[in-house]
């Protein structure tokens, strides 16, 4: 016997999607926890930058990934990775590139020719995600301070340091 694993659509978020997404942010640290409402918010405010990953498992849908960007106003050349989420089953495949990919494929992300994000020092794995994908996109990460801990966070959060990669052209498929 064997067992085949879920498939996984990747999709534009709906508003259905904005307390699933709260609830899978919740389960992985060190991912700060927003409002369920500022969830809803990019659920449908941000939904052409943003994207789920969605599997079957018994005829039920699970929400096992989620990615929330947003072209940054008047630089719309680059795209704002707000938060990524992987659920810990769904993670070592990959999924986060392909979520990063599918939003980039999209015609309203044509003109993207820079990304960005914040990341602590500590998360590891963010730091590797981006880093991969500014190799795969043939051009650079550059690290600088965007909110420092003290100056910005009232001591209250880690440094938040700005990843900034690009410039790149993305060859949509």
């Amino acid at each position: 016997m064997s067992f085949s694993q879920p498939q996984t659509v990747l999709r534009p978020p709906t508003p259905n999607d904005g307390a699933p997404v709260f609830r899978l942010i919740g389960r992985c640290p060190p991912l700060d926890i927003n409002s369920m409402y500022c969830n809803l918010l990019q659920c449908t405010h941000f939904a052409g930058t943003s994207v789920v990953a969605v599997q079957t498992v018994n005829t039920n849908e699970e929400l096992v990934g989620s990615i929330s960007a947003y072209l940054i106003p008047e630089r719309e050349d680059t795209l704002f990775i707000w938060q990524v989420a992987v659920d810990e089953r769904a993670r070592g495949i990959g999924l986060a590139g392909n979520m990063l990919k599918h939003i980039l494929d999209r015609p309203q992300c044509s003109q993207i020719t820079y990304l960005e994000t914040t990341i602590t020092e500590s998360n590891k794995a963010s730091w590797a995600l981006f880093e991969s994908l500014a190799n795969k996109l043939g051009t650079t990460l550059e690290k600088s301070v965007m909110f420092d801990s003290d100056k910005h966070l009232a001591g209250e959060h880690d440094t938040e340091f700005l990843a900034r990669i690009g410039p790149f052209e993305f060859a949509q498929t």
